[in-house]
């Protein structure tokens, strides 16, 4: 067959058959799972809702590293449905920003061309893309350290309110946002959050230089127990037709954003006080003095709780009255702290115009020291553990990096088991921990001793200790008189005496004895609660009571 010409071959190739009969694609669609991909400075942009502000202190570091070994690590990007460039998905825009100015520079291809990792922007819709993407940047650039926390707290801010958005205008609190924030990868505690909002409310209107300079957040939770404790007296004198306190309290703050290196607490509590004496026509003394008292109990309310110091094991001498008490590191005196209300009765020290108590702390140096002297026999350790708590050297490394870049302490039970009272208690036999049993007193004549003292103590909180009676032919050890159903006793009463009537020796004690019986003895194939079962009673009734106090409100005077 005779070879056709170039053009009919080409009316041939374009027949029908080989047309194209779908519509032209403008653009590839994006992946749909994470890919590594190489785009170039035209198609990257910066994060628009990046929490950092300021530029990074360590700027110049990773610039020099960048121009001599390029990236260590791809950065992760992700693009918006329908948006034509890729934006940075979290952490990564010091280092672009840097690829641009040496792209400027050394017109080098390899800051020009950089390797990705692309990850889909999420399907869910609304604004679960842009509430990954920020609490991704907040939490890379918590890893590294380098957010002041005023960056911090507006980058918290602002995911509030794209999770307000996300429910459709709901206000959100400060518990609701702790536990939203913590499910995207980013826990935050609701007392920081606390005092994050209270900086942004209130401190950066007024000096955002000092804020944006470094200020952390022990300063700003000095500012903030003081304009609370200035604002309470200032309501309690002032009068109607005075300046506002948001007013007043501002315009001296605003006074110090002048030079953020001399910023000095103590010169802004100097000035306020002035300034609220001359306008109220007080004395400067008292003014201050009510401050302080009220700044002393917004620092017991706020602070984290901290347990007193250690107590000599029953294994170990006391040589000295001196000996047996906790000491005070000279850091840490006069830095007062909340504490259980159980310990209120046991421990004198009170703040100046306060009646609530001080705790006194030593180092953990010497707690483990003492622990390492201890024989096996008397390891406090294994004496406190009801069972063990499963854990990993890098679960604890984890929890000890999220406490650290928190600014709260992680606790060890390991070291914290010989210098922190657990709980304490006065009474005619003090409580001061409520597992340990020391040797002296596990007998049962001793065990039913401080049992029917207990239940006397208990008793008389509701004016029944009259109703407990001491028996002697075993058991418990004491026998309770059924609450009266008549009227003229405490509200509690019944309910309280009923519990130890239950608990006790006593041969009509009624269906609730039944059912608390297995929790004490065993009863044939049924065993008793397991000592893991127990502690967790005992915290699970302590969790609740704490729970019924934060739901009674702030009115209620409950302490944690």
């Amino acid at each position: 067959m005779p070879r056709g010409s170039d053009p009919d071959i080409a009316r041939e190739l374009l027949a029908d058959t080989f047309q194209r009969t779908g519509p032209d694609a403008g653009a590839l669609s994006d992946p749909i799972a994470d890919t590594p991909m190489v785009v170039t400075l035209e198609q990257l942009r910066p994060y628009e809702l990046n929490p950092r502000v300021t530029v990074n202190p360590l700027y110049a570091e990773i610039k020099a590293s960048i121009r001599e070994r390029g990236l260590d690590t791809a950065p992760a990007i992700t693009r918006r449905p329908g948006e034509p460039h890729y934006i940075i998905r979290n952490g990564g825009n010091t280092r672009l920003a840097i690829l641009r100015e040496l792209w400027a520079e050394t017109k080098d291809e390899r800051f020009f061309r950089i390797p990705c990792l692309f990850r889909p922007w999420p399907t869910q819709g609304g604004m679960r893309g842009e509430l990954i993407a920020l609490t991704g940047h907040l939490a890379e650039n918590e890893l590294h350290g380098t957010l002041t926390f005023i960056e911090r707290a507006l980058g918290v801010e602002k995911a509030r309110e794209l999770y307000e958005q996300e429910s459709g205008g709901k206000p959100m609190t400060q518990v609701e946002l702790a536990r939203r924030l913590a499910a995207d990868g980013y826990p935050v505690s609701q007392p920081h959050i606390s005092r994050m909002r209270d900086a942004v409310q209130y401190l950066l209107p007024a000096i955002p230089s000092v804020l944006y300079a470094g200020m952390g957040r022990h300063q700003v939770e000095r500012l903030s127990m003081l304009r609370r404790g200035a604002e309470q007296v200032w309501s309690q004198r002032a009068s109607a037709e005075a300046t506002p306190f948001a007013d007043l309290f501002h315009d001296v703050l605003a006074g110090f954003d002048t030079a953020p290196a001399e910023f000095s607490f103590e010169r802004v509590r100097d000035e306020l006080v002035g300034q609220m004496a001359q306008a109220l026509g007080a004395d400067y003394d008292v003014l201050a003095l009510d401050i302080a008292g009220l700044e002393g109990r917004q620092r017991v309310l706020h602070s984290t709780p901290t347990h007193p110091g250690p107590m000599p094991h029953p294994s170990m001498p006391a040589h000295s009255a001196a000996a047996e008490r906790p000491t005070v590191p000279p850091a840490a005196a006069g830095t007062p702290v909340a504490l259980p209300a159980a310990i209120a009765a046991a421990t004198p020290a009170t703040l100046p115009g306060d009646t609530q108590p001080l705790a006194m702390r030593t180092g953990g140096n010497e707690a483990t020291a003492s622990r390492a002297s201890l024989p096996p026999s008397s390891d406090p350790v294994k004496q406190h553990t009801a069972s063990p708590a499963a854990t990993t050297e890098r679960l604890q490394s984890i929890q000890k990096l999220v406490a650290d870049h928190h600014g709260e302490p992680l606790h060890s039970f390991a070291d914290n088991v010989v210098r922190a009272i657990p709980v304490q208690a006065g009474g005619l036999y003090p409580i001061s921990d409520v597992w340990h049993i020391e040797p002296g007193l596990d007998t049962p004549d001793r065990l039913r001793a401080h049992i029917v003292q207990f239940a006397r103590e208990i008793a008389s909180e509701v004016g029944a200790a009259d109703r407990i009676a001491a028996t002697d032919h075993g058991g418990v050890g004491y026998a309770c008189d059924a609450p009266s159903a008549t009227g003229g006793e405490e509200q509690r009463s019944p309910a309280l005496l009923a519990l130890l009537n239950a608990l006790g020796d006593t041969a009509d004690a009624g269906p609730l004895a039944e059912a608390l019986e297995p929790l004490l003895r065993n009863q044939g194939s049924i065993p008793r609660l397991s000592d893991s079962g127990l502690v967790k009673l005992f915290r699970l009734l302590r969790l609740a009571r704490r729970l019924f106090e934060l739901q009674a409100g702030p009115g209620s005077g409950a302490m944690p």
